[in-house]
């Protein structure tokens, strides 16, 4: 009974310290900070992959004045090897136009089936699309701004650098319409 009392404090005090173990960025960082000194030639090898250096001594012995010998050790920062920076994207590239023009034909097709399902009387299973599809006009609507609201989600994360979110996108709507188009085309 008492090693619970005390377990759920230690567990929740660890899970906590692991969450902002992992949340801090500064412990996350692999480069020197922008305000270090340029680096200069040393007797010795740092590595300087953080913040502080690690310096090996190197193979520099000198001999003091008693007569034993003595390593000499410097420490230099490091900016890491960097390459030029990347010229931003365009949105609209190749890939990102093959997949809107993908999703906006199975969107297309998404909408034809739905629309030829419920003339039909089908029903409708996605409960949002089914506000919607009362009218031809609400269903078209609906596709048109799931269609919108794909490239806007793709632009947003365009803009905010995360690339390879902004492809998933489109390709998670291009396997839900694909989906919907397969399922009602086989449930007529």
């Amino acid at each position: 009974m008492r090693s619970d009392k005390l377990r759920k404090p230690i567990v929740s005090t660890l899970a906590s310290f692991i969450v902002a173990l992992l949340a801090a960025p500064t412990l996350m960082a692999q480069s020197t900070p922008p305000d270090a000194p340029e680096s200069s030639s040393s007797s010795a090898s740092v590595l300087a992959t953080s913040r502080f250096p690690v310096v090996f001594p190197s193979a520099v012995a000198a001999v003091n004045s008693s007569g034993t010998p003595a390593i000499a050790v410097s420490a230099a920062l490091v900016n890491p090897q960097t390459s030029a920076p990347e010229r931003p994207r365009r949105f609209f590239d190749k890939w990102n136009l093959a997949l809107f023009t993908g999703s906006t034909a199975l969107d297309s097709a998404d909408f034809a089936v739905t629309r030829a399902n419920l003339q039909n009387n089908g029903k409708e299973l996605n409960p949002i699309v089914r506000m919607f599809g009362r009218s031809t006009a609400g269903l078209a609507l609906n596709f048109a701004g799931e269609a919108a609201g794909t490239v806007g989600l793709s632009y947003f994360f365009h803009k905010t650098g995360h690339y390879k979110l902004e492809r998933a996108v489109s390709m998670v709507n291009m396997g839900a319409s694909g989906f919907a188009v397969g399922y009602s085309s086989s449930h007529r």
